[in-house]
């Protein structure tokens, strides 16, 4: 008999991650790693437990979750994002609470490139008259 699972991705700047949701006692492992070991810092470990807590759940599935890309905040809020788009796979109930919080809206925010002949994305050099 195939175990349930629910998959589904999440973006947050350049980072995405791969979610498996599978009913269980609460066990997250991120790229094969605890949470805990994973993401040190209390910001990250609250933002990634976030959507679990809201829809209290976070004792009913173990998590499963690849992520690549970007850094340690962009990651922590591709995790939430992909959790919270998994969870409304598992019960439809939940897709209001979680979108009232605004954890199903991709955050866009990406790092502006640099542009030709300039020092940095909108920083000029310095202009000179004579």
């Amino acid at each position: 008999m195939a175990e349930t699972q629910y998959y589904s991705t999440g973006r947050r700047k350049t980072s995405t991650a791969r979610v498996f949701l599978r009913p269980g006692n609460g066990k997250i492992l991120i790229n094969k790693k605890e949470l805990t070991d994973y993401f040190n810092t209390l910001a990250t470990l609250n933002t990634v437990r976030e959507p679990l807590l809201v829809t209290k759940t976070n004792k009913k599935f173990n998590l499963f979750v690849t992520v690549k890309g970007g850094g340690i905040s962009g990651q922590a809020g591709a995790v939430a994002h992909g959790i919270s788009r998994a969870l409304t796979k598992v019960n439809e109930e939940y897709r209001n609470v979680l979108k009232k919080k605004g954890f199903l809206k991709r955050d866009p925010r990406m790092k502006e490139r640099k542009k030709y002949g300039q020092r940095g994305a909108r920083a000029r050099f310095q202009f000179s008259k004579r």
